[in-house]
């Protein structure tokens, strides 16, 4: 497939699933649930770098482009309205960028809904759910693939903006973007690259941002597959508290 292709079909399948959940009130509520945790979990694990001047913003923009409980169906419908205006609007390194997000959102989706759909019938409080869903759910390999995926958007990110003149042709964009309806994707691509620009002006601050994240992620990912529930229950609790 190419890149309108991809974003279509990936823009179509969340979609779908948004749908599902839309139909069935209580497993929309579900989901809303585990983003919401998900993303306190996140404000938790970084609490550190979200209080770092350095680091603060890239970590607010993982939260809320990555991690976060927001809801995209506006960026969604611009994607899928006029995915083809990509690839004659934006240079190829942009596009790429695009199809990566759309890909790693129906990544994310797809994970949240199965979520979802084991959350209402499990017993305990927030922290005792969410694990036994994530146990319930499984797929070590799609999870791992998220990561990876997440990792690969920063990485991609912090390349850009090495690119010369790449910056200053976003910022010319803003208009064409607008009339063409993709204003949300020119948000997000000058978000990402503002803030990976200002943190690649250090040296090494990107790297050892993207090594904690995948650290403490890959970490995390392994004690929910292999720890005992208690554990695993008991450690998100402290997460959490820390969000607060």
């Amino acid at each position: 497939m190419d890149a309108a292709q991809t974003i279509r079909h990936c823009i179509a399948e969340v979609t779908a699933l948004r749908q599902q959940r839309t139909d069935t009130p209580a497993w929309g509520a579900a989901v809303h649930a585990v983003k919401a945790l998900q993303s306190a979990r996140f404000r938790g694990t970084y609490a550190d770098l979200l209080a770092c001047t350095l680091y603060a913003p890239a970590a607010r923009f993982f939260l809320a482009e990555l991690y976060g409980s927001a809801d995209y169906q506006a960026r969604d419908a611009q994607f899928g309205r006029i995915a083809g205006t990509l690839q004659t609007l934006f240079p190829r390194p942009v596009v790429d960028m695009a199809v990566a997000l759309a890909q790693l959102h129906a990544q994310t989706e797809q994970l949240d809904h199965a979520m979802g759909a084991a959350w209402n019938d499990l017993p305990g409080d927030p922290a005792a759910r969410y694990v036994a869903a994530w146990r319930q759910v499984g797929q070590p390999q799609a999870r791992q693939a998220q990561l990876a995926s997440v990792l690969a958007m920063g990485q991609d990110l912090a390349r850009l903006t090495a690119k010369p003149g790449l910056r200053t042709m976003l910022r010319m964009m803003r208009g064409p973007a607008q009339a063409a309806g993709l204003s949300e994707l020119q948000r997000f691509l000058e978000a990402g690259f503002d803030t990976f620009g200002t943190l690649a002006r250090t040296r090494g601050a990107v790297a050892h941002f993207l090594d904690t994240i995948a650290q403490r992620e890959g970490a995390l990912l392994a004690q929910l597959f292999d720890a005992t529930p208690v554990t695993c229950e008991t450690a998100l609790r402290q997460t959490l508290g820390q969000a607060r």
